[in-house]
């Protein structure tokens, strides 16, 4: 392991999960309103008022989900002078894998040149960052891993029909990662993580699977898309975020107060400016980026983490909160220790 970046660890004693290092990567290709304006009936003042989004990224094609996990990783390995070898466990988020099989984590650690790393991939929709985050974190506190990176990385204009405008102004893609190391001081504090099935038929992706297999008909097949019913989507997403982090807050008995920094799922900035007030945060405490970025599903919360790192201070409480198909949800606290 490089020297400059060793912590001595007791491991005699209790062991937190903390974030030593973040990266992420955007693809230069933008969409903006302007662009969709031209294909579908709507207007920028109709988009920014309803969503807050002005422009997304879109990867290029003949590139993939793991092209841009390595950028992101990439761009923390440049950023923290860290070892890619040091790396023991890679958990990738995504519900847009660049294959049915092998694993997207699979394909970052041939492309990153690294070998007998445990690593799989995790499908939690919106909330997989979390999902990801929470099980790198219980990694760590086994103490049968040190050095653990935990991706977001989604290609989800991949599954966007460019004609619907529910869909078409709020998806962009991206990476966001994090590293994972042990340390005897707070980091990863604690996550409540829920999900029930009653939503598929409300946000999906119905193609491709085992139910509807790759075909030829397929690709003419509305199912190889995201659906979503925005309205039921969005009034299940402000209570099930909001809930949880009421309840995330109460059992480590924390109170709003004690919050520096929200991080929510960057879906739609009206979600956002809801669940805030529905837990009563102080305004200016909440962390966005949706306007340049659009809803990247798994790569939201580290790319906005990514993004306002100059804001955050060492010690600082964040809680991050996500909602996402399935329905999944949740919230978590960590301590800031960059």
């Amino acid at each position: 392991m490089n020297e400059k970046n060793f912590m001595v660890v007791d491991f005699t004693k209790k062991i937190f999960a903390h974030i030593s290092a973040i990266g992420g990567y955007v693809p230069e290709n933008k969409r903006t309103n302007s662009d969709l304006e031209k294909i579908t009936d709507t207007s920028d003042e109709w988009i920014v008022k309803r969503t807050g989004i002005k422009e997304r990224r879109i990867l290029e094609e003949g590139l993939a989900t793991s092209d841009m996990a390595v950028s992101a990783i990439e761009n923390l390995i440049d950023t923290y002078k860290k070892d890619i070898k040091d790396v023991d466990a890679l958990i990738v988020a995504t519900s847009t894998p660049d294959m049915l099989m092998p694993a997207t984590a699979n394909i970052v650690c041939e492309k990153l040149g690294i070998e007998n790393v445990w690593a799989f991939d995790m499908n939690a929709a919106c909330s997989g960052f979390l999902y990801a985050l929470d099980m790198g974190a219980s990694l760590i506190e086994s103490s049968r891993y040190k050095n653990v990176l935990v991706i977001g990385a989604d290609k989800i204009s991949a599954y966007v029909d460019i004609k619907d405008r529910s869909t078409n102004i709020l998806f962009g893609d991206g990476a966001g990662v994090v590293w994972l190391e042990p340390t005897n001081e707070e980091g990863i504090l604690d996550a409540l993580l829920l999900s029930n099935g009653t939503g598929k038929e409300f946000l999906n992706i119905e193609g491709g699977g085992s139910l509807y297999p790759a075909s030829s008909q397929l690709l003419v097949d509305e199912k190889r898309y995201i659906r979503q019913d925005g309205k039921i989507v969005f009034k299940n997403a402000i209570q099930s975020m909001s809930d949880t982090c009421v309840n995330v807050l109460k059992r480590n008995d924390f109170s709003v107060e004690d919050v520096n920094w929200l991080v929510p799922h960057q879906a739609n900035k009206r979600i956002i400016d809801a669940v805030g007030n529905e837990i009563n945060i102080e305004e200016g405490k909440t962390l966005i980026n949706i306007e340049n970025y659009g809803n990247t599903i798994a790569a939201t919360i580290p790319l906005c983490i990514w993004e306002n790192t100059s804001k955050l201070k060492k010690g600082d409480l964040l809680m991050l909160t996500a909602f996402g198909a399935g329905f999944s949800w949740g919230a978590s606290l960590l301590r800031w220790t960059i």
